[in-house]
């Protein structure tokens, strides 16, 4: 299916995506408690300095992920490279509230936000024809980093200060990205395409849309309100796991175990998507996006078995597969990719200040006395109107041709 060079930057994503797993929320929660102690801070403090750092670096993403419309992609792979490196080892040097904050912001912009926008925007922007498929083998390197990491990191916390992890993150980052960029990816500019057809002329004939053309068009900001719904309502569950766990009477593990439902599902839809994605176009898909976590919000409003929990993360597995690959393909399909960089920085950004919002939203719901029942009409809520939106437009969401 896949050529040469066209494998080359299927691995390159997938290693990215691997590697952005040093700033998504469940990777940095595992030292959670390490910090709390080592900084003496209650979890309140700690969702609130997430949160705020999150925001900010999602306001960054928007001007700094643009760059990639104009820089080599080796080139902005080595940046990103050494700024990963360079945040994973002000991570281990965090010693006050104030540097937290600083080392959160840095991993947050670092890792989930320049590491998986450089993946997808780079995958995006070559393939055409097999695009889905593509950011489906693409994003399976995050799949695997959530399966194997937080394993392999609980058992060195048991063996290592978590500071000294950090450092051998940092060390890993910097020697093996450079390397494995530079024979995967530096041949590749720009221009650089999938071959297609000779006969099909049609995505030559699209118009390709600039950022501030993006900006004013309606239909943008409807489909971000239903790409935002996955990570707000995941990213609140996953942080205050233990506050549902203990409103359900689940038990202390019964969410940990439940997240094999959301690793198997997701790289199922993954590999099913990616297909479709080639088959009947991201456009199409994307009513469908919301409705595996929305019925995932009805049972967490109506069962209190712990059986519920599988159900729910296996659910919320499904939506994440969809919303990453969709998240990816769509703006291409509908805005061209001459510009897809500065645009993905865009729908990026707003992926991140979505995890941001979750973890505030459910901090200040719970502090006020909302129950989890209580939150989960509200996702309901927030879920069903942007899906309602979506549907109005759903005959309007075709590429503009010339």
């Amino acid at each position: 299916m896949f050529k040469i060079l066209s494998l080359k930057v299927i691995i390159f994503g997938f290693i990215f995506t691997f590697f952005s797993s040093f700033g998504q929320s469940f990777f940095l929660g595992l030292f959670n408690s390490s910090i709390r102690e080592t900084l003496s801070i209650t979890h309140g403090q700690f969702g609130s300095i997430y949160a705020s750092a999150t925001l900010l670096s999602s306001l960054i993403l928007v001007w700094i992920g643009k760059k990639i419309d104009d820089v080599n992609i080796f080139k902005f792979a080595l940046y990103v490279t050494f700024f990963l490196s360079l945040s994973c080892f002000l991570f281990s040097k965090i010693f006050s509230i104030t540097f937290l904050f600083i080392g959160i912001f840095f991993m947050r912009l670092a890792g989930q936000g320049l590491s998986t926008h450089t993946a997808t925007t780079t995958i995006s922007r070559y393939f055409n024809k097999n695009r889905g498929r593509a950011l489906s083998f693409g994003w399976l390197g995050l799949s695997a980093a959530e399966f194997s990491l937080p394993v392999l990191i609980v058992f060195l916390l048991s063996i290592m200060n978590w500071r000294d992890i950090w450092v051998s993150i940092s060390l890993l980052v910097i020697v093996i990205l450079p390397i494995l960029s530079y024979f995967l990816v530096k041949e590749i500019s720009l221009s650089s395409r999938e071959e297609i057809d000779k006969t099909d002329k049609v995505s030559e004939k699209f118009k390709q849309w600039r950022r501030g053309e993006v900006l004013r068009d309606y239909r943008f900001y409807i489909i971000c309100l239903n790409m935002f719904c996955m990570p707000w309502i995941s990213t609140g569950t996953f942080v205050y796991q233990s506050f549902i766990s203990s409103s359900k009477s689940w038990g202390p593990y019964v969410m940990a175990q439940s997240f094999m439902a959301y690793s198997i599902l997701s790289v199922i839809t993954l590999f099913l998507s990616g297909f479709l994605i080639d088959k009947f176009t991201s456009r199409r898909l994307l009513l469908y996006m919301n409705i595996p976590i929305l019925i995932a919000v009805i049972i967490l409003f109506l069962f209190e078995s712990f059986i519920s929990a599988f159900v729910i993360l296996g659910l919320y597995g499904i939506s994440n597969g969809l919303t990453n690959l969709l998240g990816s393909s769509t703006w291409a399909e509908i805005y061209g990719v001459q510009y897809i960089g500065s645009i993905k920085a865009l729908s990026t950004a707003i992926m991140v200040f979505s995890t941001a919002f979750g973890t505030a939203l459910f901090g200040f719901l719970i502090d006020i006395g909302f129950t989890i029942q209580d939150i989960s009409v509200i996702a309901m809520i927030l879920i069903i109107i942007p899906l309602i939106m979506l549907f109005f437009i759903k005959n309007k969401l075709n590429p503009t041709y010339i």
